[in-house]
């Protein structure tokens, strides 16, 4: 049976580079390995997202509620599902996605009440895996990288790359809130959380993480 695998974590946590790596290191055990990554911005259906993060809804990430939202993000992922990543998913395949639905079980509920958390991840899950019928992952591993790190890294990136921010990694306390959801959710829903520091608060290399992975 083919397996989805998402790897989850705030802006600048190397979700990409983790991606990448592990599906090297897959493939040298013999695995048919593919990759994806959202939002998926070689594809026309990421339009609203795109609208969303450069801030022509608004320019707070607040301006469009966790429902909403989470819509135009799943449009986006069923564009390029159905485009792209549905006749690869078959066989023995490993699905490596850099970001998928569960994103948006700390993205958006961080917006949210946590009196309203459990009913929002409920809606979520009913709504992309049941109702929308996008695959369920078999396995979430989320890299905790704290906030205060993953906004310096950001601002570096940036610095080097001359890239702009979005809306979600121009807003420090956002990022705050979703370090708090994504605890949160991972515990929740059974994902494999891996901190991004070690003991000395000090972040790991990318081998070290690699090798927790």
């Amino acid at each position: 049976m083919p397996k989805l695998i998402a790897i989850e974590g705030l802006d600048g946590s190397g979700k990409g580079t983790q991606s990448l790596m592990l599906s090297q290191k897959l493939e040298e055990l013999g695995y048919r390995v593919r990759t994806m990554s959202f939002p998926d911005y070689e594809s026309e259906g990421s339009a609203p997202v795109r609208m969303y993060l450069g801030g022509e809804l608004g320019s707070s990430p607040d301006d469009v509620n966790a429902y909403a939202a989470s819509a135009l993000f799943c449009a986006d992922r069923l564009v390029s599902w159905k485009t792209k990543w549905e006749k690869e998913f078959c066989g023995d395949t490993v699905l490596i996605a850099n970001r998928y639905t569960t994103a948006n079980a700390y993205h958006q509920l961080s917006k949210l009440p946590r009196s309203e958390w459990d009913a929002f991840l409920e809606w979520l899950y009913d709504f992309e895996f049941n109702r929308v019928a996008l695959p369920r992952p078999d396995m979430v591993i989320c890299l905790m990288n704290p906030p205060d790190a993953a906004i310096s890294l950001i601002e570096k990136r940036c610095a080097e790359t001359g890239v702009k921010k979005d809306i979600h990694e121009a807003d420090a306390k956002y990022l705050r809130r979703c370090f708090e959801a994504a605890q949160y959710a991972a515990q929740k829903l059974g994902w494999t959380a891996l901190s991004c520091v070690d003991g000395g608060g000090n972040i790991i290399s990318r081998e070290e993480m690699h090798a927790k992975i």
